[in-house]
């Protein structure tokens, strides 16, 4: 059993050193992430298919639609006229309309039928807004759709849709992950709500009042859908549930779930600081009102406003953010192996200029933000600055961010960044006509090819992987991060062999390349790369029941210090741990 746990904490220890995963074992669902296919999605989408509503999707999308064609062939003329009938007259009635914005309102009717098979329409229809009322009469025939055609077929395409899931997993741990990290947070995945109820005494006369607490689940669902339109993400909220839907092979990491994720993550917080924002309506309503004069469709609701401001602000900065960070950290090991002084002058340069475009970049997007009703956005993306390194839950600062903000002096935020919207518009242009950013993230070959190669290993091509990670060491025999991810993707793939001495084998492949890095190490080398390969060296010596030499490998991690995405703290740890064994 020991082993077992211990190859576990190898695995677990073996992440990437410049596009670092979470954990193997990371759950999304502790972070109330569930990633699964929606029926009533599926068949509503399905019928609109048969209606004839054509819509760029994605390469697996339109595998699927070849499929899903054949299998509707059988489908009757009268009901696929209805279907068609129905849905013409609807784009109609829509002319200006792109493709994504007529289907979104039967993407949330879909939302608002019961679970299948009945698919049966909500209690309350006089509630729901008045775009999703419009197509609600298209229901009858989803049923009538679904009884008539793809009943039969519908357990074969969840499983289609469950491996379409499993694929977006790798990129929604790295999303959670890298935001829930810049936040230092969790998410909040129950409500408590008290509700005051009146019932009468026993003998029917005096009223007595009682308070009942009502504990309820939040969730957030990332939803694959096969024929949802190629770049297009649909997000509902429904009461506690959030839903992100999304194509298939949709990299979540840098989409815009991104920010339906952060408006599950923030939303309760704000409605715990409701207090506090009430106290500031009538100078946010102010601002709210400015922006609506150019723009009717902007809510007046200004706890809407704080939250939109707040997530705007989250999604900007923490991209700047890691940028900036991973940018700096090579510049640093750049200028180290440079001679003169002009040379450690010039990549600084290049830094500042590329921080700088980064800056402009974020004032641009909150720009964006603040003229759709984001009018906090900058005042919040200023108090975030002072968060990211502190380690402060943002659960436990906003408080006092709320109390700290002055709106009259957001009035003018937008004209203040003017130039800064100039040279990041400038830039995009710029980038859109190279068909490639050129960012300094980027710029060395073999950086470039270790995050290709990356995107292997998330999807557990270990074998892929491990060929190309050879391929690109024979090119540079010399290179320490070839040699480290080349013993992180070669212990990865021992967590699936059963047989004991196969297993061992793969780990003394790991433990050779994670030596290598320490044989080919230089002054220059990146100090944090040398200490996690000492680690991960001290911790397969560890599996083999090694512990005195490895006690000594994890004093060398130890003697390098605590450098910055180092293992220093793993190393003492793993230390005292098995000192206290012996």
């Amino acid at each position: 059993m020991r082993k077992v746990l211990l190859l576990a904490v190898i695995l677990i220890f073996s992440v990437s050193h410049f596009a670092q995963n979470a954990p193997t074992g990371f759950d999304l669902t502790n972070y109330g992430v569930k990633i699964e296919p929606d029926r009533r999605l599926m068949v509503v989408m399905a019928s609109l298919e048969a209606a004839g509503l054509d819509t760029p999707l994605a390469a697996e999308g339109e595998k699927f639609r070849r499929k899903l064609k054949s299998d509707l062939q059988g489908l009757s003329p009268e009901l696929r006229q209805k279907l068609v009938i129905f849905v013409e007259q609807y784009k109609r009635r829509h002319p200006k309309a792109t493709t994504a914005e007529l289907i979104a309102p039967f993407v949330s009717m879909a939302y608002t039928l019961s679970p299948a098979p009945d698919f049966a329409d909500p209690a309350r229809a006089t509630d729901l807004p008045g775009d999703l009322l419009e197509v609600l009469d298209f229901a009858p025939l989803v049923r009538e759709f679904y009884l008539a055609s793809i009943r039969a077929k519908l357990d074969e395409y969840v499983k289609e849709y469950q491996t379409a899931g499993d694929n977006l997993r790798p990129s929604a741990v790295e999303m959670v992950s890298q935001l829930l990290d810049y936040l230092h947070t969790r998410p909040e995945l129950t409500y408590i709500e008290k509700i005051k109820t009146q019932t009468k005494d026993a003998k029917g006369k005096k009223t007595l009042e009682k308070t009942e607490v009502r504990e309820r689940t939040r969730r957030f669902f990332i939803v694959p859908e096969m024929l949802a339109s190629k770049g297009t993400i649909n997000f509902i909220n429904a009461g506690d549930d959030y839903f992100a839907i999304v194509p298939p092979d949709t990299d979540l990491a840098s989409s815009e779930v991104r920010r339906a994720y952060l408006q599950f993550v923030i939303d309760p917080l704000v409605l715990k600081n409701g207090k506090d924002v009430s106290a500031m309506r009538d100078g946010i309503k102010t601002l709210l009102d400015e922006r609506r004069k150019n723009n009717a469709d902007i809510s007046p609701d200004v706890f809407l406003a704080v939250a939109r401001s707040l997530v705007a602000a989250i999604d900007a900065r923490q991209i700047e953010f890691d940028k900036t960070r991973i940018a700096t950290a090579q510049a640093r090991r750049k200028i180290d192996r440079m001679k003169t002084v002009d040379e450690k002058k010039s990549v600084s340069a290049e830094l500042a200029r590329f921080k700088k475009s980064l800056a402009d970049e974020t004032a641009l997007q909150l720009s964006e933000a603040y003229e759709r009703g984001a009018v906090l956005s900058f005042y919040f993306a200023d108090q975030l600055k002072g968060l990211e390194d502190s380690g402060f839950d943002i659960a436990g600062s906003l408080r006092e961010i709320i109390l700290s903000l002055d709106p009259t002096k957001e009035a003018n935020r937008f004209a203040q960044f003017a130039e800064a919207r100039k040279n990041a518009l400038a830039a995009r242009e710029e980038r859109r006509k190279k068909s490639g950013s050129g960012e300094m993230i980027i710029e060395n070959p073999v950086t470039k090819r270790l995050l290709e190669i990356d995107q292997l290993t998330k999807t557990k091509n270990y074998a892929e992987a491990e060929k190309q990670l050879k391929q690109l060491l024979e090119a540079n025999p010399s290179e320490s991060r070839v040699y480290y991810n080349l013993g992180r993707v070669v212990s990865l793939s021992a967590e699936g062999i059963t047989d004991t001495e196969a297993r061992k084998l793969r780990l003394r492949q790991a433990k050779v390349a994670y030596e290598n890095v320490l044989r080919s190490a230089t002054p220059q080398t990146d100090a944090a790369l040398v200490s996690l390969s000492y680690v991960a060296v001290a911790r397969i010596y560890e599996f083999f029941g090694e512990s005195a030499y490895a006690i000594k490998i994890y004093e060398a991690a130890i003697k390098i210090g605590n450098v910055t995405d180092g293992a220093y703290t793993e190393a003492i740890a793993a230390r005292e741990r098995l000192m206290k064994e012996q």
